[in-house]
């Protein structure tokens, strides 16, 4: 599967964003998808995972209570709403896929990533 994440941008702290990650063919609803960030001189990290029928989600406790993963399968595509964005905040995000359960944190397990878009928060 191909991912292309899109809806990065500048944004000051305290706003809100949508991040979309558009994938291509027709399993999408059989993978499990996440959103990672990468801030500048640091490792990429967890931020969310949504389970396959978008019941169930995970974040990291950095962003809980501030993003919201969706998806909807009909559109094949993944969302990460961003609200009360801080400027700690910035970074590169990532999608990603995986069609195994596991530990949703670790990035190794993902077999599929896009190929990421800016986030930028100005204070």
């Amino acid at each position: 599967v191909q991912l292309q994440a899109s809806g990065g941008g500048l944004v000051q702290a305290g706003g809100s964003l949508r991040l979309s990650c558009a994938a291509s063919g027709r399993t999408f609803s059989s993978y499990l998808m996440g959103w990672f960030r990468q801030a500048p001189g640091k490792e990429r990290v967890f931020v969310a995972a949504i389970s396959r029928g978008g019941v169930s989600t995970y974040y990291a406790d950095s962003v809980k209570g501030r993003f919201t993963i969706s998806r909807d399968n009909a559109k094949n595509t993944v969302y990460l709403q961003m609200n009360s964005v801080k400027p700690e905040d910035t970074a590169v995000y990532y999608c990603a896929g995986r069609g195994k359960d596991g530990h949703l944190e670790r990035e190794s397990q993902y077999e599929y990533w896009g190929q990421g878009t800016q986030v930028t928060v100005s204070s």
